[in-house]
């Protein structure tokens, strides 16, 4: 039965994403085939390579990149004369396609905008874009799979593959018995004032009036609607040289207790109007830390905003920071801003999702950006956010990261939030806000210890570039 995705790809120069696509497309529920052997450095078995592509195979997958091609005595690659390897398993799939009358058999996946035309045949295949962003690759393929009947039997279809990878390159001694501390990405919020208010006006105009002049404390805003933790019966604006005055037509005041236990309405606002608008104003409290703290932001594809700190509201570079519980007056030295290359400059950010469950707080994740002057990231010439190539650079130097380089870069970024000795902000005229300089810690009876080479990229990689592109539902 033709059932398998079989993934042909040099090594180890492509091992990478090699490993990310099988990975995705076993969670996808298909059945994937690649050279498992090849990826520890061993040799090919062409006997069961044989097999696979004749009775096995639906799709032949060719990951398309100049790495499939030998290289000269001078180190350059020879376009057109591909690998043994591939040319083996490439020839031999064309004519398992011809003899069975497939069509479609053989898919190209581009991953380095190499030209389409790179070997004799490339330009009469699909060839399916990767080079700009692996996940939005990865969709364009399964809706082809999908059109073309592939089988899967359910969402996930374990084929061995992600027991194969964690059993070879993560080493499997490194959990061990000891009492250590995690650190999460959740920042907890420690206290709110006992309600918020949510304002109905006439029309959203109003609303965006409102929010432009009145900066007194943090709000939002959903259509005619905004929320605030201050009390207010009206709210003052200038317009036209004077000073007027706007009424909502109606006030709605709101236990935060109730937001997050639940409540029975059946009118505006219920349970879930109640927490899309206090989900709002706490992202709104977050953008005002953000502001005051003088941070630069830009929306990303997923229309979240990543903060960064810049070389204006940061002028010592390495941020210095104490661990909680660690003996001594030990301190540790991070730096949030670096030189990229010779292409500008690195800068670590975070965007943030708020979260009323398991605790009340932000959610924040990892994010790597760049600039050219320690300011502004980087635009297209149209002026736009160059996202291509700022995604491109983001793998380059996230790949290098690990656990611990990202842990130590989110406690940086909180510690460097402080103003004096807190960090807080006014919510309403009788409430501040004081934030932790720490995330949320939990304490395991267990370790671990994290592999310091590149066999721990991949599947478990904490940094998931692709979620950027994912859009998120309020």
């Amino acid at each position: 039965m033709r059932d398998t995705i079989f993934i042909s790809h040099a090594t180890p120069q492509d091992n990478e994403f090699a490993i990310w696509f099988a990975s995705r497309l076993e969670l996808l529920g298909y059945k994937v085939w690649i050279d498992k052997d090849a990826l520890l450095g061993g040799e090919k078995i062409w006997e069961n390579i044989d097999k696979v592509i004749r009775d096995e195979t639906i799709k032949f997958l060719l990951v398309y990149s100049k790495n499939i091609f030998q290289k000269d005595n001078k180190g350059d690659f020879i376009i057109g004369k591909l690998k043994d390897g591939i040319y083996k398993e490439f020839s031999f799939a064309e004519s398992i396609a011809k003899s069975n009358n497939l069509t479609d058999f053989i898919i190209l996946l581009n991953i380095d905008k190499a030209d389409y035309n790179l070997f004799i045949g490339a330009d009469r295949l699909n060839q399916i874009p990767f080079y700009n962003n692996w996940a939005v690759g990865l969709n364009q393929l399964e809706k082809k799979l999908v059109k073309d009947d592939v089988p899967k039997n359910s969402q996930f279809q374990s084929t061995g593959f992600g027991e194969w990878y964690e059993g070879h390159f993560i080493n499997p001694t490194n959990i061990t018995q000891r009492y250590e501390l995690y650190y999460s990405n959740w920042w907890a919020i420690p206290n709110l004032p006992e309600h918020f208010f949510i304002y109905q006006f006439a029309n959203a105009k109003q609303v965006n009036l409102i929010i432009k002049q009145n900066l007194e404390f943090p709000k939002s805003k959903i259509s005619n609607n905004l929320s605030s933790f201050q009390e207010f019966s009206s709210f003052e604006i200038f317009q036209n040289e004077e000073t007027i005055s706007i009424k909502p037509q109606y006030i709605y005041k709101i236990k935060v207790e109730d937001v997050l236990h639940g409540f029975e309405s059946n009118i505006f606002p219920n349970h879930k109007d109640a927490e899309n608008h206090f989900k709002f104003l706490l992202k709104m409290v977050f953008h005002q830390i953000m502001k005051n703290r003088g941070m630069f932001w830009y929306e990303m594809a997923n229309k979240r905003y990543a903060y960064y700190y810049t070389t204006s509201n940061l002028t010592n570079l390495k941020v210095k920071f104490k661990y909680p519980y660690r003996k001594g007056n030990i301190f540790k030295m991070k730096n949030l801003i670096g030189k990229h290359t010779s292409k500008g400059k690195w800068h670590y950010a975070v965007s943030v999702l708020p979260i009323l469950s398991p605790i009340l707080g932000f959610s924040l994740k990892n994010h790597i950006t760049f600039t050219n002057d320690g300011l502004n990231v980087w635009k297209t010439d149209k002026q736009e956010i160059d996202k291509e190539k700022i995604h491109r650079e983001r793998r380059n130097k996230g790949k290098r990261l690990f656990n611990e380089e990202w842990r130590d870069l989110l406690l940086a970024f909180i510690n460097a939030l402080k103003k004096g000795e807190k960090i807080e902000i006014q919510l309403a005229s009788n409430f501040v806000l004081e934030m932790p300089f720490f995330p949320e810690m939990f304490w395991a009876d267990f370790g671990y210890f994290d592999p310091r080479d590149k066999t721990r990229q991949g599947l478990l990689s904490m940094y998931d570039f692709e979620e950027d592109n994912i859009e998120e539902n309020e």
